[in-house]
Protein backbone atom coordinates (compact mmCIF):
# COMPACT_ATOMS: atom_id res chain seq x y z
CA UNK A 1 0.00 0.00 0.00
CA UNK A 2 1.25 3.34 -0.33
CA UNK A 3 2.59 5.36 2.19
CA UNK A 4 -0.78 7.96 3.46
CA UNK A 5 0.73 11.19 5.18
CA UNK A 6 -1.91 11.63 8.04
CA UNK A 7 -1.86 15.00 9.35
CA UNK A 8 -3.46 16.28 13.29
CA UNK A 9 -5.80 19.17 12.89
CA UNK A 10 -6.52 19.14 16.54
CA UNK A 11 -10.25 19.78 18.02
CA UNK A 12 -10.79 23.02 16.06
CA UNK A 13 -11.64 21.74 12.38
CA UNK A 14 -11.33 25.55 10.21
CA UNK A 15 -10.83 28.79 11.31
CA UNK A 16 -14.65 29.05 10.14
CA UNK A 17 -15.85 27.06 13.99
CA UNK A 18 -13.69 29.26 16.26
CA UNK A 19 -16.27 30.26 19.29
CA UNK A 20 -15.36 33.75 19.11
CA UNK A 21 -17.72 37.27 18.78
CA UNK A 22 -19.09 37.62 15.50
CA UNK A 23 -18.51 40.54 12.66
CA UNK A 24 -19.71 41.83 9.89
CA UNK A 25 -18.34 41.48 6.33
CA UNK A 26 -16.58 44.72 5.43
CA UNK A 27 -17.99 44.71 2.13
CA UNK A 28 -21.48 42.77 1.97
CA UNK A 29 -23.00 41.11 -1.12
CA UNK A 30 -20.94 42.39 -3.29
CA UNK A 31 -22.02 41.17 -7.15
CA UNK A 32 -18.56 39.23 -8.63
CA UNK A 33 -20.67 38.10 -11.53
CA UNK A 34 -23.54 38.03 -14.08
CA UNK A 35 -25.58 35.22 -12.27
CA UNK A 36 -27.92 36.43 -9.36
CA UNK A 37 -26.26 34.33 -6.66
CA UNK A 38 -23.04 35.39 -7.77
CA UNK A 39 -22.28 37.50 -4.18
CA UNK A 40 -19.82 37.50 -1.94
CA UNK A 41 -19.18 38.61 1.65
CA UNK A 42 -15.21 40.06 2.29
CA UNK A 43 -14.14 40.49 6.18
CA UNK A 44 -10.76 42.60 5.01
CA UNK A 45 -8.03 42.73 8.25
CA UNK A 46 -5.90 45.78 8.35
CA UNK A 47 -2.63 46.22 7.12
CA UNK A 48 0.08 48.32 5.88
CA UNK A 49 1.05 45.13 3.38
CA UNK A 50 -0.81 43.37 1.00
CA UNK A 51 -2.39 40.49 2.66
CA UNK A 52 -3.58 36.52 1.62
CA UNK A 53 -6.98 35.92 1.64
CA UNK A 54 -8.86 32.51 2.32
CA UNK A 55 -11.99 32.33 0.18
CA UNK A 56 -14.59 29.53 1.61
CA UNK A 57 -17.02 28.01 -0.77
CA UNK A 58 -19.97 26.74 1.24
CA UNK A 59 -21.52 23.26 1.24
CA UNK A 60 -24.89 21.50 0.46
CA UNK A 61 -24.76 19.23 -2.64
CA UNK A 62 -24.49 22.05 -4.72
CA UNK A 63 -28.15 22.00 -4.51
CA UNK A 64 -28.23 24.02 -1.41
CA UNK A 65 -26.94 25.87 1.35
CA UNK A 66 -25.69 29.87 1.54
CA UNK A 67 -22.55 32.00 2.46
CA UNK A 68 -21.63 32.98 5.71
CA UNK A 69 -23.00 35.89 6.86
CA UNK A 70 -20.16 37.13 9.69
CA UNK A 71 -16.91 36.03 10.45
CA UNK A 72 -15.61 34.71 13.82
CA UNK A 73 -13.70 37.55 15.33
CA UNK A 74 -10.25 35.27 16.08
CA UNK A 75 -9.76 34.71 12.34
CA UNK A 76 -8.64 38.41 12.12
CA UNK A 77 -5.44 37.50 14.18
CA UNK A 78 -4.40 35.07 11.83
CA UNK A 79 -3.19 37.95 9.28
CA UNK A 80 -4.99 37.09 6.51
CA UNK A 81 -8.47 38.43 4.66
CA UNK A 82 -11.63 36.60 4.56
CA UNK A 83 -14.51 35.92 1.75
CA UNK A 84 -17.44 33.52 1.24
CA UNK A 85 -19.32 32.93 -1.56
CA UNK A 86 -22.55 32.05 -2.92
CA UNK A 87 -23.15 30.64 -6.28
CA UNK A 88 -25.59 28.64 -8.30
CA UNK A 89 -27.51 26.02 -7.19
CA UNK A 90 -29.62 22.76 -7.81
CA UNK A 91 -32.54 24.56 -6.01
CA UNK A 92 -32.72 27.43 -8.09
CA UNK A 93 -32.62 25.27 -11.44
CA UNK A 94 -29.07 25.66 -12.23
CA UNK A 95 -26.40 22.78 -12.98
CA UNK A 96 -22.84 22.26 -13.91
CA UNK A 97 -20.51 23.68 -14.99
CA UNK A 98 -22.75 26.54 -13.24
CA UNK A 99 -21.38 25.62 -9.40
CA UNK A 100 -17.84 25.34 -10.43
CA UNK A 101 -17.50 28.09 -12.47
CA UNK A 102 -18.77 30.76 -10.23
CA UNK A 103 -15.66 29.40 -7.71
CA UNK A 104 -13.16 30.31 -10.57
CA UNK A 105 -15.12 33.76 -11.49
CA UNK A 106 -14.83 34.55 -7.59
CA UNK A 107 -11.14 34.39 -7.80
CA UNK A 108 -10.80 36.29 -10.95
CA UNK A 109 -12.82 38.99 -9.16
CA UNK A 110 -10.85 38.65 -5.98
CA UNK A 111 -7.74 39.35 -8.27
CA UNK A 112 -9.61 42.09 -9.93
CA UNK A 113 -9.96 44.00 -6.26
CA UNK A 114 -6.31 43.09 -5.18
CA UNK A 115 -4.97 46.71 -5.33
CA UNK A 116 -8.67 48.20 -3.77
CA UNK A 117 -8.86 45.52 -0.89
CA UNK A 118 -5.29 44.89 -0.11
CA UNK A 119 -4.80 41.49 -1.43
CA UNK A 120 -2.09 39.85 -2.07
CA UNK A 121 -3.13 37.89 -5.31
CA UNK A 122 -0.75 35.41 -4.62
CA UNK A 123 -1.56 34.25 -1.48
CA UNK A 124 -5.12 33.20 -2.01
CA UNK A 125 -6.42 29.72 -0.63
CA UNK A 126 -9.83 27.89 -0.83
CA UNK A 127 -12.02 26.08 1.51
CA UNK A 128 -14.74 24.55 2.65
CA UNK A 129 -16.82 21.55 3.47
CA UNK A 130 -18.79 18.81 1.23
CA UNK A 131 -19.57 20.35 -1.97
CA UNK A 132 -17.39 23.60 -1.25
CA UNK A 133 -14.55 21.18 -0.88
CA UNK A 134 -15.36 19.56 -4.59
CA UNK A 135 -14.96 22.85 -5.65
CA UNK A 136 -12.52 23.92 -4.34
CA UNK A 137 -10.13 21.15 -4.86
CA UNK A 138 -11.44 21.13 -8.32
CA UNK A 139 -10.25 25.02 -8.72
CA UNK A 140 -7.06 24.06 -7.28
CA UNK A 141 -6.47 21.17 -10.11
CA UNK A 142 -7.61 22.73 -12.88
CA UNK A 143 -5.55 24.69 -15.89
CA UNK A 144 -6.10 28.17 -15.82
CA UNK A 145 -8.70 29.60 -17.30
CA UNK A 146 -8.22 33.06 -17.89
CA UNK A 147 -9.15 34.24 -21.25
CA UNK A 148 -6.50 36.96 -22.21
CA UNK A 149 -8.76 38.31 -25.24
CA UNK A 150 -11.99 38.51 -23.05
CA UNK A 151 -13.29 42.32 -23.35
CA UNK A 152 -14.54 41.51 -19.70
CA UNK A 153 -11.45 42.29 -17.53
CA UNK A 154 -12.40 40.37 -14.98
CA UNK A 155 -12.23 37.54 -17.12
CA UNK A 156 -9.07 37.89 -18.04
CA UNK A 157 -7.45 37.32 -14.70
CA UNK A 158 -5.78 34.34 -13.65
CA UNK A 159 -8.53 31.04 -11.94
CA UNK A 160 -5.27 29.57 -10.06
CA UNK A 161 -4.59 29.62 -6.84
CA UNK A 162 -2.20 28.75 -3.92
CA UNK A 163 -3.92 25.99 -2.13
CA UNK A 164 -6.81 24.84 -0.44
CA UNK A 165 -7.65 22.67 2.75
CA UNK A 166 -11.23 21.03 2.91
CA UNK A 167 -13.00 18.70 4.76
CA UNK A 168 -15.55 15.72 3.78
CA UNK A 169 -14.99 16.54 0.25
CA UNK A 170 -15.82 14.62 -2.87
CA UNK A 171 -12.55 13.74 -5.11
CA UNK A 172 -14.68 11.72 -7.22
CA UNK A 173 -18.29 11.54 -8.53
CA UNK A 174 -17.73 8.11 -10.83
CA UNK A 175 -21.06 6.19 -8.99
CA UNK A 176 -19.09 2.70 -9.90
CA UNK A 177 -15.77 3.85 -8.60
CA UNK A 178 -17.74 5.43 -5.47
CA UNK A 179 -19.88 2.01 -4.72
CA UNK A 180 -16.54 -0.03 -5.75
CA UNK A 181 -14.45 1.85 -2.82
CA UNK A 182 -17.03 3.49 -0.31
CA UNK A 183 -20.12 0.97 -0.50
CA UNK A 184 -23.50 1.19 -1.96
CA UNK A 185 -25.01 3.48 0.55
CA UNK A 186 -22.38 6.35 -0.93
CA UNK A 187 -24.40 6.40 -4.21
CA UNK A 188 -27.53 7.60 -3.00
CA UNK A 189 -26.92 10.95 -2.53
CA UNK A 190 -28.41 13.52 -5.22
CA UNK A 191 -25.45 15.39 -5.24
CA UNK A 192 -23.97 12.44 -7.74
CA UNK A 193 -26.76 13.03 -10.29
CA UNK A 194 -29.36 16.10 -9.80
CA UNK A 195 -25.88 18.76 -10.49
CA UNK A 196 -26.31 17.12 -13.46
CA UNK A 197 -29.61 17.09 -15.00
CA UNK A 198 -29.85 13.34 -14.24
CA UNK A 199 -33.30 12.37 -12.19
CA UNK A 200 -32.13 9.16 -10.41
CA UNK A 201 -28.51 7.22 -10.36
CA UNK A 202 -30.20 4.63 -12.18
CA UNK A 203 -30.30 6.79 -14.92
CA UNK A 204 -26.59 7.85 -13.98
CA UNK A 205 -25.52 4.24 -14.18
CA UNK A 206 -27.61 3.26 -17.44
CA UNK A 207 -26.01 6.02 -19.61
CA UNK A 208 -23.09 6.68 -18.01
CA UNK A 209 -20.63 5.74 -20.65
CA UNK A 210 -21.89 7.45 -23.87
CA UNK A 211 -23.66 10.21 -21.54
CA UNK A 212 -22.45 11.25 -18.64
CA UNK A 213 -18.88 10.08 -17.59
CA UNK A 214 -17.09 13.02 -19.29
CA UNK A 215 -19.94 15.34 -17.75
CA UNK A 216 -19.07 14.06 -14.54
CA UNK A 217 -15.72 13.54 -14.02
CA UNK A 218 -15.16 17.10 -15.34
CA UNK A 219 -15.88 18.38 -12.25
CA UNK A 220 -13.61 16.43 -10.05
CA UNK A 221 -10.34 16.77 -8.78
CA UNK A 222 -8.97 13.55 -9.83
CA UNK A 223 -9.01 14.67 -13.14
CA UNK A 224 -7.48 16.97 -12.97
CA UNK A 225 -4.88 16.89 -10.75
CA UNK A 226 -1.38 17.01 -11.67
CA UNK A 227 2.55 17.56 -10.83
CA UNK A 228 2.42 21.56 -10.76
CA UNK A 229 -0.92 21.88 -9.12
CA UNK A 230 -0.60 23.65 -5.49
CA UNK A 231 -0.83 21.74 -2.43
CA UNK A 232 -3.99 20.31 -1.00
CA UNK A 233 -4.51 19.49 2.92
CA UNK A 234 -7.81 17.31 2.96
CA UNK A 235 -9.51 16.12 6.13
CA UNK A 236 -12.34 13.50 6.99
CA UNK A 237 -14.44 11.94 9.89
CA UNK A 238 -13.31 8.43 9.34
CA UNK A 239 -13.07 5.57 6.58
CA UNK A 240 -15.03 2.62 7.90
CA UNK A 241 -16.00 0.21 5.31
CA UNK A 242 -18.38 0.56 3.98
CA UNK A 243 -20.01 3.34 4.34
CA UNK A 244 -23.42 3.25 7.23
CA UNK A 245 -25.08 5.61 5.74
CA UNK A 246 -25.46 7.99 2.60
CA UNK A 247 -24.50 11.19 4.32
CA UNK A 248 -21.48 9.18 5.82
CA UNK A 249 -21.11 7.38 2.54
CA UNK A 250 -21.12 11.09 0.39
CA UNK A 251 -18.21 12.65 2.88
CA UNK A 252 -16.15 9.01 3.19
CA UNK A 253 -12.26 9.11 4.36
CA UNK A 254 -12.42 6.76 1.05
CA UNK A 255 -12.57 9.86 -1.00
CA UNK A 256 -9.64 11.28 0.54
CA UNK A 257 -7.72 8.18 -0.44
CA UNK A 258 -8.56 8.17 -4.10
CA UNK A 259 -6.60 11.30 -4.54
CA UNK A 260 -3.83 10.67 -2.31
CA UNK A 261 -3.42 7.34 -4.57
CA UNK A 262 -3.05 9.50 -7.50
CA UNK A 263 -1.14 12.30 -6.03
CA UNK A 264 1.53 9.71 -5.23
CA UNK A 265 1.05 8.78 -9.25
CA UNK A 266 1.97 12.11 -10.83
CA UNK A 267 3.68 13.93 -7.84
CA UNK A 268 1.51 15.77 -6.79
CA UNK A 269 1.53 17.40 -2.63
CA UNK A 270 -1.62 16.02 -1.41
CA UNK A 271 -1.67 15.92 2.52
CA UNK A 272 -4.30 13.80 3.98
CA UNK A 273 -6.20 13.36 7.58
CA UNK A 274 -8.46 10.71 8.77
CA UNK A 275 -9.81 11.08 12.48
CA UNK A 276 -8.18 13.41 14.62
CA UNK A 277 -6.11 10.50 16.40
CA UNK A 278 -3.27 10.57 14.42
CA UNK A 279 -0.01 11.50 13.79
CA UNK A 280 1.44 14.92 13.08
CA UNK A 281 3.01 15.25 9.82
CA UNK A 282 1.86 19.04 9.44
CA UNK A 283 -0.79 20.74 11.18
CA UNK A 284 -3.49 22.76 9.90
CA UNK A 285 -2.40 25.87 11.04
CA UNK A 286 1.01 25.37 9.86
CA UNK A 287 -0.46 24.75 6.46
CA UNK A 288 -2.20 27.68 6.34
CA UNK A 289 0.35 30.70 7.28
CA UNK A 290 2.74 28.95 5.10
CA UNK A 291 0.92 30.01 2.13
CA UNK A 292 -1.00 32.95 3.39
CA UNK A 293 1.29 34.39 5.71
CA UNK A 294 3.87 36.60 4.39
CA UNK A 295 7.37 35.33 4.79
Amino acid sequence: MKRIFIIFLGLALSNWELAAEKVAPTHKDVSYGPHERHTLNFWQVASEEPLGILIHIHGGGWMGGEKAATQHENVFKNGYHTAAINYPLVKYGDIQPAMAHAAARAVQFIRYKAEEWNIDPSRIMLTGSSAGAASSMWLATHDDMADPGSVDPIARLSTRVAGAHVGAGQTTLDPFLIEKRIGPEAIKSGMLFKPFGVESIEELKGHWEEKYRDFSNEYTALKHLSADDPPLFLRYKDADYPARDTGHGIHHGIFGLILKERADEVGAQVYLQIGQDVTAEKPLHVFVNSILIQK
